[in-house]
């Protein structure tokens, strides 16, 4: 039997980046929120210890465990999925901050070309430049009215950079903070670039330059470069995470709570109105119902799309038919890039998870595609994060796998080996997309997500453009070897590649092809939200954090209208 708890305006599902802006934004304005984050409580004390490789980046401390739940996962509809037993391609956070804590900071805007990809494709390159497989439509929502949500995600953030890059979109203010030190490897990669033709600049980083004080009068350290910084939190408080910003702000108000250990499985419902959420305490296995005027999904692509199913909210993707919105549009990124063998000797075990520089001429539209059989492209950079002595170990080719030989390159190339990397766009298609599996169930009960997905012929060929540019660069840059990173072929679960899922639960201007509106409010529901990367209708050529920081200032605006009129927002 349920305990039903007390009513609230607001109850957030999740408490990462976007459930922490919820909750700090509608607290701010009065209203009574409760999150619950079915995870635990952590903060900068906790992280004293954090420089332990084996533990964080190795057996995933901070992540979820798959024990309990976990995805199940088939390349195409006519082969059986099969559940992760462990983390592989993509790592999902758990606790309070999520993803937002052992992310590298590395902190983007997507490119108006992104909002409006499907109009400004058609409009430059005609209505067949992809087939008709590929399901690319806009956001319904442009990047110059994102613009000031973007900005105050970045003040709230203090993001560290500078505004040289002719590519992106127009910016309503300059950085909170300067760029983050340009070191003798990041110069390399400059001058290389600039000879090139190109044009370089310092990555736009949420490992922050110089010490900082956001709107809400919350402290950010300076970064100490200790090359400890994805996979791990930040025991400084100078990677900015929402531990240390905008869950403290949200506190501070007295008008809002979280529960840990709180694992919603399900969205309740009367007529076209949720009434609430029903969680399971993950340590007693207690169920608890929480009454809310207002429920926003604020939890990974993952569970966010899941939730939404497992409640019956809103209609479910059919890839025959191309009919229904929910679990649609499911896109990742490739990986295309090249590594370098030098003679000399250089830090490369320094650095930050945001410590990079970057090349958008062959991102997004930047670059003619007429004569190319693929659209978008990749943010080039070369990022200085540390290389970890167990994660890293890069070899020659031909080198020996064990012996003597094997030890001598490994000893020889640990510190000589440079890589020049793109995170490659993602466009959608119709057989990529995310269900509920028919078999099997998480611990609690509930069906298990289940993900469809290949690469395709477009990712192929995107991936190959772009590592011939990468090795291009490095050899410009002097390598005495330079090896590019291999064609993809079919897509693969178990090596880690990126954390950056997107879709599921997209946003746009059309009930009959999204799942929510511009304000992220549900079609179907007026009162609830939902908010993150699933609300991309494609995957950019960046990290998605920036934009979804955006979305979220965007969606608790909405949520504070809401409250005061109700209705439709759009």
């Amino acid at each position: 039997m349920a305990t039903t708890l007390d009513k609230v305006d607001v109850v957030t599902v999740g408490v990462g980046w976007t459930g922490g802006i919820i909750a700090a934004e509608c607290a701010k304005e009065g209203l009574k929120v409760v999150g619950l984050e079915r995870g635990q409580e952590r903060s900068t004390e906790d992280y004293s210890m954090v420089h332990d490789e084996y533990r964080y980046a190795i057996r995933y401390e901070l992540m979820q465990d798959l024990s309990k739940e976990t995805i199940t996962f088939r390349n195409s509809r006519d082969q059986k999925a099969l559940p992760m037993r462990q983390l592989g391609s993509f790592l999902l956070g758990e606790g309070l901050g999520g993803a937002g804590t052992h992310w590298n900071g590395q902190n983007w805007r997507f490119l108006p070309y992104d909002f409006e990809i499907k109009s400004m494709t058609d409009a430059k390159y005609g209505e067949n430049k992809l087939p008709a497989e590929y399901t690319l439509q806009d956001w319904g929502i442009t990047y110059d009215e994102l613009e000031p949500y973007f900005d105050k995600f970045e003040k709230t953030a203090g993001i560290s950079g500078e505004d040289k890059n002719p590519f992106w979109g127009k910016r309503s203010s300059d950085y909170p903070t300067p760029p983050m030190k340009k070191t003798p490897l990041l110069s390399k990669f400059e001058t290389a670039t600039s000879n090139l033709g190109y044009t370089p600049f310092m990555m736009p980083s949420a490992n922050l330059s110089e010490a900082y004080e956001n709107p809400d009068g919350q402290q950010i350290a300076a970064c100490q470069y200790c090359g400890f910084c994805e996979r791990f939190g930040c025991e400084y408080g100078a990677k900015t995470s929402p531990e240390i910003t905008v869950v403290p702000a949200a506190r501070a108000t007295g008008n809002y709570d979280i529960r840990f250990n709180a694992n919603v499985v399900e969205v309740m419902k009367e007529g076209d109105r949720v009434t609430g959420v029903r969680f399971i305490d993950t340590v007693t296995f207690e169920e608890f119902i929480q009454p809310a005027e207002v429920v926003v999904l604020t939890s990974y692509v993952m569970n966010n799309a899941k939730l939404l199913m497992v409640s019956e909210i809103g209609q479910m993707y059919d890839p025959e038919t191309g009919e229904g919105s929910l679990g649609k549009n499911y896109a990742y990124q490739i990986l295309p890039g090249a590594s370098g063998f030098f003679d000399d000797q250089m830090n490369v075990f320094m650095g930050a998870g945001a410590l990079g520089m970057t090349i958008d001429d062959f991102n997004g539209d930047s670059f003619d595609h007429s004569d190319l059989d693929f659209v978008h492209g990749a943010s080039i950079s070369m990022t200085q994060t540390g290389s970890r002595p167990i994660a890293s170990n890069p070899l020659p080719p031909d080198t020996p796998s064990w012996g003597a030989d094997f030890k001598k390159a490994s000893i020889e190339n640990y510190t000589r080996t440079l890589s020049v990397g793109g995170q490659g766009a993602s466009m959608p298609h119709r057989d990529n997309y995310l269900s509920l599996d028919e078999t099997y169930k998480d611990v609690y009960g509930v069906p298990l997500l289940q993900l469809t997905y290949n690469f395709t012929d477009q990712d192929r060929a995107l991936h190959k453009y772009l590592t011939e540019r990468a090795v291009e660069i490095m050899e410009e840059m002097g390598a005495k070897t330079v090896v590019g990173r291999a064609p993809i072929s079919d897509y693969d679960i178990v090596p880690y590649q990126t954390t950056h899922n997107t879709g599921g639960t997209i946003m746009g201007g059309d009930p009959a092809t999204s799942v929510v509106n511009n304000y992220l409010q549900h079609w179907d529901m007026e009162n609830l939200f939902v908010v993150g990367a699933g609300n991309f209708a494609h995957n950019g050529g960046y990290n998605p954090t920036g934009t979804v920081g955006a979305l979220a200032y965007r969606c608790a605006e909405g949520i504070i209208k809401y409250s005061q009129d109700g209705g439709s927002l759009v």
